[in-house]
């Protein structure tokens, strides 16, 4: 078993907040976690996927109000979107009797219904985190490419070898396309929503045109909208909004699109193996979505991520602002001796950050000319852990 660093981070909002949702796509180990945290607790565990335990919570109040001096853990609770309201109840009377933390752990796979529901209900009583797939700190150093090629999912990236991982990934994203999403409320042709899961693949780090996507699908530019806004609301899409200022430069403002698990993005598009995915144009796309992902699991909380790119061609792929207003510009190449291109001088002496990154797949730190310095994506994110903490 492969520890989750997101453990810790669950247990201290319990430990301060009575309601705690813990958000991430099916599969992603969110039960496993939350089991793990049950054994340290007294507390007992409801799938509200199974009729069984939906039936106990017919009267909710009426169950759980027996329940005050356990840690309740609700599975899929966007199953039972009105459970929210009866939660508010509880936490406040067991407020009233001294009970201010530590109630409910709530495990969603649909953020869509979960945040609408919550954020009316629940204000100020829940924290919410997300557990995304194993990410490049969390699998062992040695497996940093076959974690790159199978994604994070652990059923994938823990499987016996290539041709079950990818298998068991083209399972997932077809019970996504035909159970999970139809079952959430939105009615979109699996097939129609497949394709532009695939386009969204084979554009991985590209800027958005809702123009071209629309002509490719036969739709108009609000539909493809809203089939972006659910894959990103399901967690499986990161869009990742472009740096704004007011210096004068004319700078791009689509955001870029990155299918955020990398497995998923070599399924699409049919890849099974390392040779598959580094003999293919998408590679180097790739490889930095999978970088700005691991990037984003260990940012300090208040830390903003932006991509930099200007109309003259000044273009850094991620700048971290950290809070306090440092800005990190993070160059991310698949190489073993990367070389940093003109683009990314002239952004740099636009944005003058403090520190300039290039990160690449070697297990070596080295500098490059101009202040740049050239680190492997665990050294890079075991630096911004240090200042998460």
């Amino acid at each position: 078993m492969i520890h989750r660093r997101e453990t810790t981070q669950v247990e201290g909002l319990l430990d301060a907040s009575p309601a705690v949702a813990l958000l991430g796509p099916r599969q992603v180990g969110k039960t496993t976690l939350a089991l793990d945290i049950a054994e340290r607790r007294s507390s007992i565990y409801l799938d509200l996927e199974s009729d069984a335990d939906r039936a106990k919570l017919a009267e909710p109040e009426l169950y759980l109000s027996r329940l005050e001096d356990k840690l309740v853990i609700l599975d899929e609770v966007h199953r039972l979107p009105n459970l929210f309201q009866n939660l508010r109840g509880l936490i406040d009377r067991g407020r009233r009797k001294g009970l201010r933390t530590g109630r409910f752990l709530l495990l969603g796979s649909a953020s869509i219904d979960l945040l609408k529901q919550s954020g009316e209900s629940l204000a100020g009583r829940i924290a919410y985190t997300e557990l995304g797939p194993i990410d490049g700190l969390e699998a062992p150093a040695a497996d940093l490419d076959k974690l790159w090629v199978r994604g994070g999912f652990p059923d994938s990236f823990l499987a016996a070898n290539d041709r079950i991982s990818q298998r068991w990934r083209v399972d997932f994203i077809r019970t996504y396309l035909e159970r999970d999403i139809p079952m959430m409320g939105p009615r979109i042709a699996a097939e129609t929503l497949r394709r532009f899961w695939t386009m969204l693949a084979h554009h991985q780090s590209g800027l958005l045109n809702a123009a071209d996507f629309a002509r490719s699908l036969g739709v108009d530019g609000k539909t493809v909208a809203s089939y972006l806004d659910l894959l990103v609301d399901l967690l499986l899409v990161r869009r990742l909004e472009p740096w704004h200022s007011n210096a004068g430069k004319r700078l791009v403002k689509a955001p870029r699109i990155y299918v955020r698990d990398s497995g998923l993005v070599h399924t699409l598009l049919g890849l099974k193996t390392l040779d598959d995915v580094l003999g293919h144009p998408i590679s180097g796309a790739s490889w930095e979505g999978f970088v700005i992902e691991t990037v984003h699991s260990v940012l300090p909380e208040g830390s903003q991520a932006n991509f930099y790119r200007s109309s003259a061609g000044a273009e850094i792929d991620l700048v971290i602002t950290l809070p306090g207003g440092l800005k990190w510009a993070i160059e991310v190449k698949r190489s073993l001796t990367p070389k940093v291109e003109r683009g990314f001088h002239h952004a740099c002496e636009d944005l003058t950050p403090e520190r300039r990154i290039v990160v690449y797949p070697g297990a070596e730190v080295f500098p490059l000319a101009n202040g740049i310095e050239v680190l492997p994506l665990r050294q890079l994110g075991k630096e911004l852990l240090e200042r998460a903490r």
